[in-house]
């Protein structure tokens, strides 16, 4: 899969500008940035990312909410999506990834290889 565009949705600024400084300086990838769940629905249907990565604990629309109405659009339902999350167990792991998530990458991550992590789980 070739990517260009990558669309962040978290509502913790640090992780948004920290995974927004990562990408286009490793892989010099457009990355978008949205700070909850409806704001990134917005964006994902008017500029169609390549990937989207979602944080899974978000005030008023949380990370599983925001999939299941990116699922529902048309639009944003073949974007693969990968959850951000810092708390994760092997059973929750399986149960995104049969909801058809793309796959979860673990919080803190390492920025020098969230690329590499993109791109392996989306290929």
């Amino acid at each position: 899969m070739s990517i260009h565009h990558i669309l962040v949705i978290d509502d913790d600024e640090l992780i948004r500008r920290s995974t927004q400084v990562c990408l286009e300086v490793t892989r010099h990838w457009r990355v978008s940035a949205a700070s909850s769940g409806s704001v990134g629905l917005a964006i994902a249907a008017a500029d169609r990312p390549d990937v989207i990565l979602l944080d899974l604990m978000m005030p008023d629309m949380d990370g599983l909410e925001t999939f299941q109405q990116l699922q529902l659009n048309p639009v944003t339902q073949p974007i693969p999506v990968l959850l951000l999350t810092a708390k994760l167990t092997t059973s929750e792991g399986s149960q995104f990834t049969q909801l058809g998530m793309a796959g979860v990458i673990i919080k803190p991550f390492d920025p020098l290889t969230l690329a590499d992590q993109i791109l392996t789980l989306v290929a």
